[in-house]
């Protein structure tokens, strides 16, 4: 698709007023290195401040649709983007179960900021399996010193999320990437932007992109009902020139086990958990001090209706359980991180980490709808904002199916069939 094309479908969408000029979309700044964090209580920390500073103005974010721009140079900042750097090159290689609260704690405030370093994430567990050692030092190096990664994700229409259209060709020019993607979370505030390709073989590869390369283009046209401010719009590459070192070959993954699935997949069980907990918050907050108890009740107050005293015991005793399930599958793979890890383990990494998303996935859709009911007709009111909990947790739910998540538990108790080895298991 054309940048033209993609503009106009923008348009059509958001209207002549919505800032889609390419020429104005704002760039992320240059990298600065940021603050050093070596311990899991630093990392929470800096989370919690991360996410005091983010709740008061993201119900304003998601009515206007405005980038968290400044509030993703905090992140960085902080230090955050670099825990999960292995130590050998000079991270802090912190545990998967501080990498959960993270998010969680993020996400709870400001959901869509929990998301947009998902990518970022996901992408550097890739590089820990297919990274030659000049890759890995080039850009574990650049984190460490302040570069945010993004991604340029699926390409849109009807054919499966693995289909491939964009290719990266050798010419006498050297290699050539071309394509249009879609769902790019974070690739607006990246400074490198890996995306995947075909290459002359048909192989898929992964290749990373500079954000200021010639012939690439983000569009913000992202325009979900929820998860608002991600940004997870459109990525253009046209014949943007690439070196051997930014291509990665995906296609070898099929045959070597690992974690690099079932850690992508934890980052999005904690987003989900965070909205679960944000959801709940607000709706205990709400039922204290606004709401109003039912007249059949007998009490003065809504937090002293029985009925409602009920399903605040039933919520938070389903965000126990998807908690405690986050923490168990966090120290599952932390177990298997630690040893070579073998088809078996994977599988176990990939069914603690299932298990673990079927309960925040549903948790995080129980509470944002239940907060409704014990919130009363006068939660519904825009200047709440209160259904931007439901949204965020509708749309982000739908990254991958959970029904496959409990075919997958299925499959591996009933026939002992280990699930498949890619990003979304």
């Amino acid at each position: 698709m054309s940048v033209k094309r993609v503009l106009v479908e923008a348009e059509r969408l958001f209207g002549p007023e919505h800032p889609l000029d390419t020429q104005t979309v704002r760039r992320p700044r240059p990298p600065v290195a940021p603050a050093t964090i070596s311990t899991d209580a630093e990392a929470i920390a800096a989370a919690q401040s991360l996410a005091d500073a983010a709740r008061a103005g993201a119900a304003e974010r998601d009515r206007q649709r405005l980038p968290p721009w400044d509030l993703v140079e905090v992140f960085t900042a902080s230090g955050l983007g670099s825990i999960t750097i292995p130590q050998a090159y000079g991270g802090p290689q912190l545990r998967h179960g501080t990498l959960a609260e993270v998010f969680a704690t993020i996400s709870a405030a400001d959901p869509s900021l929990g998301q947009i370093p998902q990518s970022h994430f996901g992408v550097l567990e890739l590089l820990k399996v297919l990274g030659g050692e000049d890759q890995k030092r080039r850009f574990f190096d650049a984190v460490l010193a302040g570069a945010r990664v993004g991604n340029a994700g699926p390409e849109r229409g009807s054919k499966p999320i693995t289909h491939v259209a964009t290719r990266l060709l050798a010419t006498s020019s050297g290699l050539r990437l071309s394509g249009t993607r879609f769902y790019s979370t974070g690739a607006i505030f990246a400074h490198w932007i890996p995306t995947r390709a075909a290459d002359d073989e048909g192989r898929a590869v992964q290749v990373w992109v500079a954000h200021d390369a010639p012939g690439v283009t983000i569009v913000d046209d992202w325009s979900g009902f929820g998860q608002r401010t991600t940004a997870s719009g459109t990525v253009i590459f046209e014949d943007v020139h690439i070196d051997a070192g930014q291509v990665f070959p995906v296609w070898t993954l099929a045959d070597r086990p690992g974690i690099w699935g079932p850690v992508s997949q934890y980052i999005h069980a904690a987003i989900d958990l965070g909205i679960a907990r944000g959801a709940l918050a607000d709706a205990v907050s709400f039922v204290r001090d606004k709401a109003r108890p039912w007249m059949d009740s007998g009490v003065e107050s809504a937090a002293d209706d029985p009925t409602i005293i009920r399903e605040f015991g039933k919520l938070s005793t389903q965000l126990a359980a998807a908690e405690a399930l986050v923490a168990e599958a966090g120290a599952t793979l932390d177990e298997i991180a630690a040893e070579p890890i073998t088809a078996q383990a994977s599988a176990r990494a990939s069914v603690a980490v299932a298990e673990a998303k079927v309960l925040t996935t549903e948790i995080a859709l129980e509470t944002t709808e239940k907060l409704f009911d014990v919130a009363g007709s006068s939660a519904t009111r825009a200047a709440h904002d209160l259904d931007r909990h439901w949204r965020n947790a509708r749309v982000h739910t739908l990254h991958d199916p959970v029904r496959w998540k409990l075919h997958l538990l299925g499959n591996y108790q009933l026939n002992g069939v280990l699930p498949a080895r890619h990003q979304w298991n």
